[in-house]
Formats: C-alpha cells, sequence, structure tokens
C-alpha cells in the first residue's frame, strides 16, 4: 500500500479546451488520500462563463445546459484549496495539463493558491516509463479491468488513484512512497507549467520562440522589450508571474 508522508489529492478536469491561458474548467474531481490510507471525494460541475465547444462537450458529456447553473470557479475556489491546503498533487497527465490549468484558475479568482513544498507526481510518467499506453489501457493493464465511463473526472481520478496503488505493487523497485517513486522516474523542474521556460543547468531557459534554448535572463538584459511584449500576449498568468520573478530578479542584479 502507498505510504504517504502528507495527503496526496488525486486531480482530474475536464475543461471547455487545451490551453491553459484561454480554456476553463466544467467539472473537476478531487480524490484525496489520507496518511491512514482512507480517502474522501468532491466532484464539482464548473460553469465557465463561456461556451463550451462541441468538440469537447463530445468527448466528456458535459453541456451549456449542464453547468448553466452551476458555481462558477472563483464561487468555489476557497472550498477546493482549503480541500487541498497541505496535500501533494497526483494525476495523470497532470504536470502538463491539469495542474497548469488548476493554477490559471487560480490566479483568474485572485486566490493564492501556494504551490510551494508540494509534490507533482504524474502517474502517466510511471505508465510510460513503464509501459507507453492510455489511461484505458493502463487500467486495463494494472487493474485488469475495463475502465467504465472514461472521462468523467470522478471515475478518471479514481481510476488513476487504483493504477498507481497497482503499480507500486508491481514494480518493487518503485518503493512505496512519492519520494521512492519521484527518485526512479525523475521529477520535473518547472518553471512555469505551460512550459514556455525550461531548466538548463539550473538556469531558466527559453522553450520557445526565437530565443529558444537562450537564457530568460540573458534575454531580459539585452532586450527587455521583449518582456514588455509577453506581458502583453495570450500568454498564461502563471508564465507571466515567472516571467515578471525573473524580470525583477534581473534587474535587481543588474542594478
Amino acid at each position: 500500500m502507498l505510504q504517504l508522508k502528507k495527503p496526496l489529492a488525486f486531480i482530474d478536469l475536464e475543461t471547455t479546451g487545451i490551453n491553459p491561458g484561454t480554456d476553463r474548467i466544467v467539472e473537476i474531481a478531487i480524490v484525496k488520500i489520507l496518511t491512514d490510507g482512507t480517502r474522501s471525494i468532491k466532484r464539482k460541475l464548473v460553469n465557465p462563463g463561456m461556451p463550451i465547444p462541441k468538440g469537447s462537450s463530445d468527448i466528456h458529456g458535459i453541456t451549456d445546459e449542464m453547468v448553466k447553473d452551476a458555481p462558477t470557479f472563483k464561487q468555489v475556489a476557497q472550498e477546493l484549496k482549503q480541500m487541498l491546503d497541505g496535500c501533494d498533487f497526483a494525476g495523470y497527465n497532470s504536470n502538463r495539463f491539469d495542474i497548469p490549468l488548476l493554477m490559471e484558475e487560480f490566479l483568474r479568482a485572485d486566490v493564492d493558491f501556494d504551490m510551494k513544498n508540494r509534490k507533482l507526481l504524474d502517474v502517466q510518467n510511471i505508465f510510460h516509463k513503464m509501459e507507453p499506453r492510455t489511461l484505458s489501457a493502463a487500467y486495463k493493464f494494472y487493474c485488469g479491468k475495463t475502465l467504465e465511463g472514461a472521462h468523467g473526472a470522478e471515475v478518471d481520478a479514481s481510476a488513476t488513484h487504483e493504477i498507481l496503488e497497482a503499480q507500486i505493487v508491481k514494480y518493487p523497485d518503485l518503493g512505496n512512497n512519492i519520494d521512492s517513486i519521484l527518485k526512479v522516474i525523475g521529477e520535473d523542474q518547472i518553471v512555469d507549467f505551460a512550459r514556455r521556460f525550461v531548466m538548463d543547468n539550473g538556469i531558466e531557459v527559453f522553450n520557445f520562440g526565437k530565443f529558444k534554448g537562450r537564457p530568460v535572463s540573458d534575454v531580459l538584459k539585452s532586450e527587455p522589450q521583449y518582456y514588455d511584449w509577453m506581458m502583453k500576449g495570450d500568454f498564461p498568468q502563471h508564465t507571466k508571474q515567472k516571467l515578471t520573478e525573473i524580470y525583477t530578479r534581473t534587474m535587481l542584479k543588474k542594478n
């Protein structure tokens, strides 16, 4: 059984699309595993304040009609923050999708959601490391069951928890705690969740555009107008927040 030093929250989102900067949550499910192994579940439909594209509804089955009377994210943000307080995070493709989009929603709601000292365990990384497949195939492979109701947030989050429990049994080398698992599969060095910046030998570098591979601080020193361009652009709020931190640090050193 998974040994936890602090609660672990499995998170799954259904959304209007896949762009953290412009898309919104329409459903969130949190399966919270406490250190004694007990669990609690919170699932909410969320009014995104924008139309849900048909292509997205076709995937998760959530329509404008279903969320028209649901609360907005801002209305439930404090409740969600309270449930996630003190938790590490886990999910399926969560480091690249669910966590970045969730962070954007908290920022848009003006809720200070601190990500410091939290472990981020993306169960997909274990799966891809050991057995490259999809979530449904992972569930079949590790749990021996067919995933009924895939793309329902609670179903997906609960299935992800079951998969992780099966993985630590199948792969003893993983150990049975978050630190030992991350030691085997590697821990993402995240600058901003949209990955516009990445770490290279301890230095933040651009991960897109004409300055890809160059240290962010070097570019900001030589072309400070690039900072203004990004701040005015359609980049996620978390990316802009991290850019401002780097810019402030760079300017202080320069002066």
